[in-house]
């Protein structure tokens, strides 16, 4: 489950980034995580706008438009900087109907009817914010819409001690901003998502690391 983008399409993306850091970090992080490839599988067919939610400098946006998808996509994040980032690169990029925005999803969310993609933050909230970031996203799928998570769920594994470590180790080498608050089980999702109207699947998506990722997809029917 490695990228299907071929490595010309990722130097395209890569020579889009403004700081140095991000032009070296961008390939590498699109060309080995599987989130990319499991997301864009998972909007396969669709004509829907895409909201993603904690969507950093953009990657998924640049991944997706590589990958030949033509639908609008609206990038969401607390991190202003990031967000200035992801819009030059959007400037660079020649693609339209690509637009970013900053703000605090525990709060608020742009107006918006489509596909919701989270990728990656959800343990950085406690568990009454977890439920209400993932009502307000529920709200935003559309009829025949995807709300499309990726997160580790807390079990009894050796994997969800493995991803725990791993967190706390790239918060003390500052790798990450924040630490890890709760990491949501599966069965919040269930309930939560399955209250607002969304059939629900889980399945493993560890691709090759030892992470207990899943990918977590929430269909409203058309």
């Amino acid at each position: 489950m490695t990228s299907p983008l071929p490595p010309e399409a990722l130097k395209r993306i890569s020579k889009l980034c403004t700081r140095l850091w991000d032009r070296f970090y961008a390939p590498a992080k699109l060309g080995s995580d599987p989130v990319y490839g499991a997301v864009t599988r998972a909007l396969d067919g669709t004509t829907l706008p895409v909201l993603d939610i904690g969507c950093g400098i953009g990657l998924l946006a640049f991944y997706l438009r590589e990958a030949g998808f033509t639908p609008d996509v609206t990038g969401f994040d607390y991190d202003a900087p990031k967000i200035a980032s992801a819009t030059r690169m959007a400037k660079r990029s020649g693609h339209s109907g690509l637009s970013f925005a900053t703000g605090d999803a525990r709060a608020s969310m742009p107006e918006f009817s489509g596909n919701v993609v989270i990728l990656d933050i959800l343990q950085f909230f406690t568990q009454p914010e977890q439920e209400v970031l993932l009502r307000l996203a529920a709200a935003r799928v559309a009829r025949g819409g995807k709300l499309i998570i990726r997160s580790c769920l807390r079990d009894d594994s050796r994997r969800f001690r493995i991803t725990v470590a791993g967190d706390w180790l790239a918060k003390l080498t500052f790798w990450m901003k924040a630490a890890p608050v709760c990491y949501p089980d599966r069965a919040l999702f269930e309930s939560t998502l399955g209250g607002a109207g969304l059939a629900v699947r889980v399945e493993p998506l560890w691709g090759g690391t030892p992470f207990n990722n899943h990918l977590i997809v929430g269909e409203r029917q058309a």
